[in-house]
């Protein structure tokens, strides 16, 4: 396990990183390059993510928090998210709430999602960071949008 203390100081390493250009930036904030998306996978079924989260793509039991939590993860985006942000949205959830209707996801003005820095090693949030990133792709514009 990993004090809280540690893991916040990653967070502020990863906040402090997350203005770069993104993940492959030369100045972004790194995770070890031994991650690995499927003990990742198995990390977000095992603390318990599965019971609020979807993935777009994965094979995860169905959610079954009440009421539910309207966040699905992974999916086409934008722009590229770096481990950064994952990391901080993770072990900081109120950080930068998701752009949904606040009622569905805060309770007395807090994410609903439960802190997990005295829960996960630094292992666990390496994988699921990576089992995230692999859930996401970039979707292409149009070449009539340039």
């Amino acid at each position: 396990m990993v004090s809280r203390p540690r893991l916040l100081a990653i967070a502020a390493m990863a906040a402090c990183a997350g203005c770069s250009a993104g993940r492959h930036s030369q100045s972004a904030f790194r995770l070890p390059p031994d991650a690995d998306a499927e003990r990742g996978k198995q990390a977000f079924v095992a603390l318990g993510c599965h019971t609020c989260h979807e993935v777009a793509g994965a094979d995860l039991p169905k959610p079954t928090v009440q009421p539910p939590v309207p966040v699905v993860l992974g999916g086409a985006i934008d722009v590229r998210l770096s481990d950064a942000y994952l990391v901080t949205s993770i072990i900081y959830p109120n950080f930068d709430l998701a752009p949904y209707p606040r009622g569905q996801i805060t309770s007395n003005g807090e994410s609903r999602m439960p802190h997990h820095f005295d829960q996960m090693t630094v292992r666990q949030l390496t994988d699921v960071v990576a089992f995230l990133q692999a859930s996401y792709f970039v979707q292409k514009t149009p070449d009539y949008y340039h």
